[in-house]
């Protein structure tokens, strides 16, 4: 049986159990009429809901929190079959894994969510009967084309200002304008550091509150406020995730993270825990890049990797000790593996490098700024996204002279490796468009100066708005920089940098 949008007749059941803890509590599923109907919830509290990215676009993961550790299921059924709000009676149901939380002592659940048909609004709910969550949507789209939108959030890190509430504004308000904006974003993906601490609930609740997450695809990334406690993981349930040693860091009984990728369309994305980097760390993140890539590289038109901690990061944390590592164990290994793309958090301010080879800038004429550049055989290009909540930022550093990360010299004020460097003390994101052998990649103001912004609201920072607050914050929805990015390597429908004036992105 497919989830499409048809009725399916008596005796067809999909349910997608996997082993847990809780096996003997889900046998208690039992079929009445080709339903799949769970046991009574005993009233369970359903708290923490979220929407995930699976394998592939005809996939989703759904994860929540409970109170009790009975048998729970994902309901779902495509949204137009709904009457008065009703699911029908030919709606599927995954059994869901629910496994006991070692952070507040209830239970944490996720099921995966599959055949899923393109183009298609679903609605889904957790729980079991007589104890449903409401019921969300969310809306597939073309699975076969060449042009993708998602969008990258930079460190929410609710709770770093000292005030939840404030941050969870900021947060709630950069999701809404960013999906209001870009309601065709078929993925939301993260820069890491979703909460200040990793084990505290308050700020757990606070990020997930925007119901924005329960209609697109959350790709998690863990950051380094997110390890230290099982909480990340207990919400996140990623598809295709190695939880070995190497890509953990911590005693088992505290850790979070793994490495994890998924496709999407004609793109593949790999997120790494940057929080593992010591003790043969980093060689086992890229041995792992590898096997991903030679097992489905072949087909991917583009590779996207997904980590938090920015090698070519502009501010605060720019020469820690850390990077210095991974500056040297990085960059060449991702050239060599045909990666386009790759998305950081951790310095919450933004930085856009020019096309890098090797660990070297790949074209010595490459200017500041440069709107369209051709990325070449090894090229890769760096994106550190700045604070999406606005609860903390972090101002540009200085380079060090002599240094491996000194100035550039067509801008010396800059790092070598970046193009662009911003701080405006005002929330934003990244739009990262998809064009056939295109990417577009594009830093867009979420706020201004004046609320929801913890940090320029609490005193956090001392001025707001570009040229260290010389200039007034332009308006909501305006980009502080945009690059086209030509990733033609000898694939098929390659492509020469546009023709000015050209309307291929419309």
């Amino acid at each position: 049986m497919k989830l499409d949008n048809g009725t399916k007749g008596s005796g067809q059941v999909l349910r997608r159990v996997a082993v847990s803890a809780t096996a003997a509590a889900l046998s208690a599923t039992a079929v009445f009429g080709g339903l799949a109907t769970a046991a009574h919830a005993d009233s369970a509290t359903l708290t923490g809901i979220v929407l995930g990215v699976g394998a592939d676009e005809t996939q989703r993961v759904v994860s929540w929190y409970s109170s009790t550790g009975t048998a729970q299921v994902v309901q779902v059924a495509p949204t137009s079959k709904l009457v008065k709000g009703q699911f029908p009676a030919n709606a599927v149901t995954y059994s869901a894994t629910v496994t006991a939380n070692t952070v507040n002592g209830g239970y944490n659940a996720h099921a995966t969510i599959d055949s899923l048909k393109q183009n298609t609004a679903y609605s889904y709910r957790v729980g079991a009967e007589g104890n449903w969550s409401p019921a969300y949507s969310f809306t597939t789209q073309d699975f076969n084309g060449n042009n993708l939108d998602f969008l990258f959030f930079g460190d929410p890190q609710i709770g770093s200002s000292g005030n939840t509430a404030k941050d969870g504004e900021g947060w709630a308000d950069t999701l809404n304008v960013a999906l209001a904006a870009n309601p065709k974003a078929e993925l939301l993906v993260s820069g890491g550091d979703q909460v200040e601490t990793a084990n505290t609930e308050t700020q757990w609740d606070a990020f997930l509150a925007p119901d924005k997450l329960r209609q697109y695809p959350w790709a998690a990334t863990i950051g380094n406020h997110d390890v230290g406690g099982k909480a990340y993981e207990q919400h996140f349930w990623t598809p295709n995730t190695d939880r070995s040693a190497p890509y953990y860091n911590g005693t088992p009984a505290t850790r979070s993270g793994g490495d994890y990728w998924f496709t999407y369309k004609n793109v593949l994305f790999i997120d790494i825990n940057s929080n593992a980097y010591a003790s043969g760390s980093d060689a086992a993140h890229i041995g792992y890049i590898s096997d991903v890539v030679k097992q489905h590289g072949a087909g991917a038109k583009h590779t996207v990797l997904i980590y938090h901690h920015a090698i070519y990061s502009p501010a605060a944390h720019a020469n820690d000790s850390d990077n210095k590592v991974r500056r040297q164990d990085f960059p060449t290994a991702f050239s060599k593996l045909g990666v386009d793309l790759v998305l950081q958090g951790h310095d919450h301010s933004y930085s856009r490098s020019y096309v890098i080879k090797n660990g070297q800038k790949a074209n010595a004429d490459e200017q500041p700024g440069a709107a369209e550049v051709s990325k070449g055989p090894g090229g890769v290009v760096y994106v550190t996204a700045n604070s999406a909540s606005g609860s903390k930022y972090y101002d540009l550093t200085a380079p060090v002279e002599g240094s491996d990360f000194g100035p550039d010299p067509l801008n010396p004020k800059s790092h070598w490796a970046n193009s662009v460097e911003n701080q405006e003390h005002v929330r934003t994101y990244v739009r990262v468009q998809m064009r056939g052998n295109k990417l577009v990649v594009e830093n867009i103001r979420s706020g201004t100066c004046a609320a929801p912004n913890a940090a320029v609201e609490l005193g956090k920072v001392k001025w707001c708005g570009p040229d260290n607050g010389a200039t007034t914050a332009p308006a909501v929805g305006s980009t502080v920089d945009k690059v086209v990015i030509h990733t033609n390597e000898g694939k098929s429908g390659q492509d020469g940098p546009a023709a000015a004036g050209s309307d291929w992105l419309q």
